[in-house]
This record gives C-alpha cells, sequence and structure tokens, in this order.
C-alpha cells in the first residue's frame, strides 16, 4: 500500500455540473439492465464501467464520470431492482458479481476500468479477485467490505428488520410514511459529510431518483434482501472457506486506488485502509471532512487521484519491474 498520486488539476475540465448522462434499457439474460453512457471527448479513451452501492443508481457517478471522460470512455449500470432495472433474482454480492461480469462480457469491452462505490467497491472487488481478464485498474470509493460493529454504521439499526418474517414488507410500509422531499434529505445527510457541497441540481435529481424507487413495486424488497445479503457475506468473511470476500481482495492483481472518507457514516472508516492494505497493488487516498460518496461530494479531488492511478498503471505496463 502507498499514498496515492493526485494529478494536478489543471489537467481536469472546467468546473459545470452535467446533467445525468442519457440512458438505455438492455436485456441480458431475460431483464432488463438499465445503463448510461459517459461519451469519450477524445479518440483512444478507454473502457470504464462504474458500479453504484446499495440504494443508489448509476446517476451516482454524473459528475465523476465527466470528468474524466477524457481518458476513459464511461458506463455505469444499475444493479437489478435498484434505479431503471428490473429487479433480480437473488440480492446477494456474488449475485450482483455475476451481472457485472455478464454485463462486461455482453458490451465486449473488457478489460475495464471498474469502479465501485460501497456496496458496488465490496461487488467490484469480486469481480477483479474472480475474473482478472475482464479487470484493467480498481477504484474503490468507500468500499463495503466487511466489518461487524453495526455501532459504526447508520445502517445498523436496520438489522432488527432482517429478523422480521418478510421484513420488506414493513420497510415498504415505513417508505410510504415519509415524503418523497424528506427522503431525499435524509438520504444526502446521510450519505454527506458537507451538504453545501451537493449543487441544487444534484438535490432535484436526487429527489427524482427517490420517487422512481417509490413508484417501484419491488423496490423495498430489494433494498433489505440486498442488505440481507451484504450482512451474510460480512459474516462469511470470518469464516474458513473460499467465499471470504477479504480472501477474494488478496487475490486482486489489478492496480487498485481506495477513496475513504474520514466523515463516512455508513462504512467503517477503518475499512478504507484496511482493503489498501488487503490488496497487494494499492494506493490510498483518506479525506478528511468527506463522507459516504466522495465521487459525488468532491468528485474533482477523486478524478485527480484516479488520473494519478491511470498514469502508474500505465508506467507499470510500459516497465513491469515498477509494478507494485
Amino acid at each position: 500500500m502507498k499514498r496515492a498520486a493526485l494529478e494536478p488539476d489543471h489537467l481536469l475540465p472546467a468546473h459545470h455540473v452535467p446533467p445525468p448522462w442519457p440512458g438505455r434499457e438492455v436485456r441480458l439474460d431475460g431483464t432488463v439492465t438499465y445503463v448510461r453512457d459517459t461519451p469519450a471527448t477524445r479518440s483512444g479513451a478507454e473502457p470504464a464501467l462504474y458500479v453504484h452501492g446499495l440504494g443508489g443508481s448509476a446517476q451516482n457517478w454524473t459528475d465523476l464520470a465527466g470528468l474524466l471522460a477524457d481518458r476513459l470512455d464511461g458506463q455505469a449500470i444499475d444493479l437489478p431492482g435498484f434505479g431503471r432495472s428490473e429487479p433480480g433474482r437473488r440480492y446477494t454480492v456474488a449475485a450482483f458479481a455475476d451481472r457485472v461480469v455478464r454485463w462486461i462480457e455482453h458490451s465486449g469491452r473488457g478489460p475495464v476500468h471498474l469502479f465501485g462505490n460501497s456496496l458496488g467497491g465490496a461487488v467490484a472487488v469480486r469481480v477483479a479477485g474472480l475474473r482478472p481478464d475482464l479487470v484493467r485498474t480498481l477504484t474503490l470509493v468507500s468500499p463495503a467490505l466487511p466489518f461487524l460493529d453495526p455501532r459504526r454504521s447508520l445502517q445498523g439499526r436496520m438489522l432488527p428488520l432482517l429478523a422480521v418474517p418478510r421484513g420488506e414488507r414493513l420497510a415498504a410500509w415505513r417508505l410510504a410514511q415519509i415524503a418523497p422531499e424528506v427522503m431525499a434529505e435524509q438520504v444526502i445527510t446521510s450519505c454527506v459529510a458537507d451538504v453545501t457541497r451537493i449543487s441544487a441540481q444534484r438535490r432535484q435529481e436526487a429527489l427524482e431518483e427517490i420517487k422512481v424507487r417509490y413508484e417501484a413495486a419491488h423496490y423495498a424488497a430489494a433494498y433489505v434482501r440486498t442488505f440481507r445479503g451484504i450482512v451474510s457475506c460480512f459474516l462469511r468473511a470470518y469464516l474458513p472457506g473460499p467465499g471470504s470476500l477479504w480472501r477474494i481482495a488478496a487475490a486482486v492483481r489489478a492496480p487498485t486506488l481506495v477513496v475513504g472518507g474520514l466523515a463516512d457514516r455508513l462504512v467503517d472508516v477503518r475499512v478504507a485502509e484496511r482493503t489498501a492494505r488487503v490488496i497487494p497493488d494499492s494506493r490510498l487516498l483518506m479525506l478528511r471532512g468527506v463522507g459516504h460518496v466522495a465521487q459525488l461530494e468532491v468528485p474533482r479531488l477523486v478524478a485527480r487521484a484516479v488520473l494519478g492511478l491511470l498514469a502508474e498503471a500505465a508506467e507499470a505496463e510500459v516497465r513491469p519491474d515498477m509494478a507494485s
């Protein structure tokens, strides 16, 4: 593990707030996967794939994908049951990783520069560890790798819901009691340390995303079942056997950037550093005063670190002896 290198800010486009990138529905293995494309702004850009976290969507990557469009030809997918994708049969880290693998194979764009935030980070680690042929570099933002202290996450208060038979019905009832405007504000304040960094446009988009959730009959079940799958994955990580996500992380060979927010309220802040220590060729960027979604809160800073990763990876390809 080493400290992440930051490329100069002037290498990035001038600041602006783009609208969500255009999306499309793709039928894959009998269900619809929704994907947003961030077209590259120059020829020769390399393919990238962005994977969101629990309760998120492809829109979580709007700013970062735009900032990197000079280097990366981006796609961001909605995982099954989230955003505008149709529900899946299973909501486990392994099932989501299988969908990401299938998407990369279906799109024919691999190997990709793979990005994951929170749950998406755990999914991306599994993909990179088990299918190294599909991943060129790996960027993890507040990855939800296993930790066992529920007091270190606001999500810990959901644990009792997992013990309730058909807890998704209770979650759906609770969701219906909260106005979309209130829910959108709660989501922002739980994920972001300094809400003044979130523009009015992004707040409005968050509200529109919440309304999409309210209209999707499957959303509450997808959320609860995914959370149950995450807890199961966490417990399995501390048991013997090949299924441990930490063991899979140790097998990752792609050059990796790990970004953590020291004001993260959803994932134990110690996880980012441990992830960087476990993954062999890694660099770490810990950000003071930043929460769970650094790519939304401080996208330019994250983009500078990604450019640093890409520069180091390119140098290592030219001079293999320089690889960490």
